[in-house]
Formats: structure tokens, C-alpha cells, sequence
């Protein structure tokens, strides 16, 4: 937004920030405020965003000592618009006085547009937001207008400073869930990675999701609310033996989300940037020191800022399949599988990403663990767990009824390979492709896609399907197994999926 746009906002606010990050002028409170016997003060602004207005504006709150709670509530306009045109929606989040830095210390919390108003203490903080001293300095309240209608956005926040001691005055240390479960030594551990709380826009508490969680029959889940790790201290009591909780975040960008895939605990992800800004590489790598993956989640969704715009080479996985089957998900998968051919085609050490499946779970009845991903880890632990996806030992299933394996066999000597991995003989070896399921649902096929495309279907029955091809013929091989088609077919639009394996690479190179 140009300058001269900023300075037409109107009412309390007008800009006094640098170039580049459009700052709202200053919310002060009297120094000797909470020295005089009043227990709060509050101050209110009000203004308007115009249409284009930033990502993000900022309006900074002077906090004088002896506060013990911040605490703000905002409102803005719905106006009426034509059919076809976004309205208005903003969300909300602060920095501390440790200052609004790209990737900096301040992060204190963010809600998007999940709540209308939250609070901070020592002891303890709105869900989303971090508990924490409220100590004295310039705090910044940011305001995230996601759409501006054509009419403009008007705004109201109110900032209120609570004063004195609480009686413990101590943020209580977070308690964070253990890095392994017991498990069951070198198995297939099924897990849903991206999950909603009421830490974010989520409906369900983290005992809920705990819950849903063992009745899906999963191992492991991963925490990740939208932009704020708040959630990362709150599953004290939910972890077992059964049941493995990683910590991560949905980094939600205006150009796409990213699942940052069990990251270490307390671990904050910025988000601020588009891809243009050419900052997605810088915490791509953040994702990874931390101990995660970097997962682009759901790239073809059609929500405002859902699509995926900052390409895959700084990726480990790309979730393919994001709660119920939709031709969101169809899309995700053909270009995918799309990364595959050209990764086979591109010569040795082409570097090629495993398919991820997740809920992305928020609220009932959305269902945890559809999908699921089954991922053959050596233990059950997050090491295991993050090598095995970054392997590709992977495949996804629309529950855990859904029993599969797939390998391919052949060249002699017992050569074989399971998914994810490469089976290394001659070129003109004759191979057998093998798929065996269970637990799926009746009338259901299944195809062996390759580099070639679809090349074989049959019925799922009680027995393996069996499929014999070479390396020169298909570099690498993939299992589907679908449900029939809405149309039984007329349409040439394939059924939804109940299972898809990653690849088994044929062939020595």
C-alpha cells in the first residue's frame, strides 16, 4: 500500500512506521498509571483500511512498568458486497517489546481470526498466545487484513493494561510431550499430521483430539495450529505408550501453508512473507535446524491464500491428500506424480518428494486420522518417524481398517523392494509388481501407476494383484486403490481414494 493510501485512514490511527512496515501511531498509557491506585486502564482506536491495504499493520502499545496483563478485544465492519467479491475479514496477533523482526524473539501469539479478543499474563495466556512477564517497552498489536471489501475495512481494537502482582507472579515451565513411545520396534506406524486445536481455529480441545486420535487407531499425531506454537504445552497427560505426540505449526502464508512437521517444542515459524519476498528458502531451513520437515500442504485448495505459490525445491514430503477426497486432492496427486516422472527422467540424484496424506482436522465431524499416513519407522520416536517419511516408506489410508502392503520382486537372486525403496536390476529384467489389501471397502480397484501412466487395474479382492513389467518399460511403480466412480465411470472421472502407496523405483540407476 503506497504512503499516501496509509495516511487516509482515518480517526485515532495514521502512519508513523518505517518504510515497508505500515505502523499505526502509538497507544500510550500514563507512566504512573498503576502507582496511583487504578487497578486497569484501557484505551481504544478506531480507524480504516483501505482496499490493497498490507499483509500486515502494526500498532504499537507503550507499556509502562508494573503491568501484570495485557489484554485486547477488536471489531471490524462486514459491509455488504456484490456477488463474487471478498468482504472483509482481519486477524489478529501481538509482539512483545522485544520488537516485530522477521523471524525475531517477540512472537507473544496469534489467533488469526479464530477469537475477537485475548490476554496475557506471567501465569497464563489466551489459547494461541504465550504466557509470559509482561514487561515494560513498545508491544506491537498486529492486524492482518486476510480481504478488504471494496468499501474499506473499519476497525476498532481496545488495548487494556491490568496493574500489580498476581499472587504467584511465575510462568509456570511448559511441560512438553516426550520425543518416543514405545511402539513396536521396526514397524508401520500410522499418524495424522496436521491437526486443529482450539489453540487456533479449531473446535476441539487437545484432550478431544487425543481421544479421537486412539478411536482412529493412530500412533502418532503432530500439533499444528495455525502460526503459534501455544499448543505445544498442552498435551501434559494425553501422551502414551499408544500414542506419540509430535509438536510442529501450520505456517500460514498469504501464498500457501506449509506443515512444519514435528519441529522441536517451542519451536516459532514466521510466516509473514509472500513468495516474491524470496524468504521462504530462510525458513525452510529454519523448519529443518529445528528438527522438522518441510511439508506444502493442501497446494491446490481454493481458500484465499491456501494455494501453494512458493514451488517445491526447499520441500521434504507434500501432503497430496487433505481430509475427505476432493478434486483438490486429485489435482495435488497428478502433479506430484508429475514431480515423479520428471525426477526419473532427470538423471542420477533427481531429487524426488514423498506424498503425504492428513485430516487437517478442525472441528466435528471432521474426522481425525481421514487420511492417515502409514509410515515404516524403526521405532516409534521422531527421529524414526522423520526418516522413514523422508525416505518415502510411506502410503496413505482412508482409516486404519485399511490394511495394504506392495513390493516388487524379480532379477534373480531374490532381489525385492518395498515402498519407497529401489529395486536395482538390469533394465530389461522381467519384475512382478504385488498389492495386497484388506479392510477396504466392497467394489473397490486398484491400478499400478508408473512414469508410463496407469497401466494396470483389477478388482480388489481377498487375494494379490500381480502385475509384470521391466525397468525400460516403467521406472517407477505406485499403487491406487480407489472407490468406484460417483458416475460408475461415464464421466471418465476416477472414485475417490481409500489408499496410495509412494513409489518403488525400478531399474540400477
Amino acid at each position: 500500500m503506497r504512503r499516501r493510501d496509509l495516511l487516509r485512514m482515518t480517526t485515532a490511527t495514521a502512519v508513523a512506521g518505517a518504510a515497508g512496515v505500515p505502523t499505526l501511531d502509538t497507544v500510550t498509557f500514563a507512566r504512573d498509571a498503576g502507582t496511583a491506585g487504578t487497578p486497569a486502564v484501557t484505551r481504544t482506536v478506531s480507524g480504516r483500511l483501505p482496499a490493497g491495504a498490507p499483509d500486515y499493520v502494526y500498532l504499537p502499545v507503550e507499556v509502562p512498568p508494573g503491568v501484570r496483563e495485557i489484554a485486547v478485544a477488536y471489531t471490524y465492519d462486514r459491509p455488504a458486497v456484490p456477488a463474487g467479491t471478498q468482504g472483509n475479514a482481519c486477524d489478529i496477533g501481538i509482539f512483545d517489546e522485544r520488537g516485530t523482526a522477521l523471524g525475531g524473539a517477540g512472537f507473544r501469539g496469534w489467533s488469526g481470526g479464530a477469537r475477537t479478543e485475548f490476554a496475557i499474563s506471567a501465569e497464563r495466556a489466551t489459547p494461541g498466545y504465550l504466557p509470559g512477564p509482561v514487561r515494560p517497552g513498545t508491544w506491537h498489536v498486529v492486524l492482518g487484513p486476510y480481504t478488504v471489501a471494496p468499501q474499506g475495512l473499519a476497525y476498532e481494537v481496545t488495548v487494556t493494561l491490568r496493574y500489580g502482582t498476581a499472587p504467584s507472579g511465575a510462568t509456570p515451565r511448559p511441560v512438553y510431550p516426550p520425543q518416543r513411545a514405545k511402539g513396536r520396534g521396526r514397524a508401520w506406524y500410522r499418524g495424522d499430521n496436521h491437526l486443529h486445536s482450539v489453540h487456533s481455529d479449531g473446535k476441539r480441545t487437545p484432550a478431544e483430539i487425543a481421544a479421537a486420535a486412539r478411536a482412529a487407531g493412530l500412533d502418532w499425531i503432530t500439533t499444528t495450529e495455525h502460526n503459534t506454537t501455544s499448543a505445544h504445552a498442552a498435551w501434559e497427560g494425553l501422551w502414551g505408550d499408544d500414542l506419540l505426540v509430535l509438536t510442529g505449526e501450520e505456517v500460514t502464508t498469504r501464498n500457501g501453508h506449509v506443515v512444519a512437521l514435528g519441529t522441536d517444542p517451542g519451536a516459532f515459524i514466521d510466516w509473514r512473507y509472500r513468495a516474491l519476498d524470496g524468504a521462504f528458502g530462510r525458513f525452510a531451513r529454519r523448519i529443518r535446524q529445528a528438527g522438522g520437515l518441510v511439508v506444502p500442504a493442501h497446494p491446490y485448495a481454493t481458500c484465499v491464500g491456501c494455494n501453494w505459490k512458493f514451488g517445491f525445491e526447499d520441500a521434504d514430503a507434500v501432503e497430496v491428500w487433505n481430509g475427505p477426497y476432493t478434486p483438490d486432492d486429485e489435482m495435488a496427486i497428478a502433479a506430484w506424480d508429475a514431480m515423479l516422472v520428471a525426477s526419473v527422467r532427470g538423471g542420477p540424484g533427481a531429487h524426488w518428494l514423498p506424498a503425504l496424506g492428513n485430516s487437517d482436522a478442525h472441528r466435528e465431524p471432521q474426522v481425525v486420522g481421514l487420511p492417515q499416513t502409514v509410515v515404516l519407522a524403526d521405532d516409534l520416536s521422531r527421529e524414526a518417524l522423520r526418516a522413514g517419511i523422508r525416505a518415502g516408506r510411506s502410503w496413505i489410508a482412508e482409516s486404519s481398517a485399511v490394511m495394504l502392503s506392495f513390493e516388487v520382486t524379480g532379477g534373480g537372486r531374490g532381489a525385492h523392494a518395498g515402498i519407497g525403496e529401489r529395486l536395482r536390476v538390469p533394465n530389461d529384467a522381467e519384475v512382478t509388481a504385488r498389492l495386497k489389501v484388506s479392510g477396504a471397502p466392497e467394489n473397490c480397484t486398484a491400478t499400478f501407476v508408473t512414469d508410463q501412466g496407469p497401466l494396470f487395474r483389477a478388482a480388489v479382492g481377498s487375494g494379490a494383484i500381480e502385475w509384470r513389467t521391466t525397468p525400460s518399460y516403467a521406472a517407477y511403480v505406485r499403487a491406487e486403490v480407489r472407490h468406484p466412480a460417483p458416475d460408475g465411470g461415464a464421466s471418465g472421472t476416477p472414485g475417490p481414494m481409500v489408499a496410495m502407496t509412494n513409489p518403488v523405483f525400478l531399474g540400477e540407476r
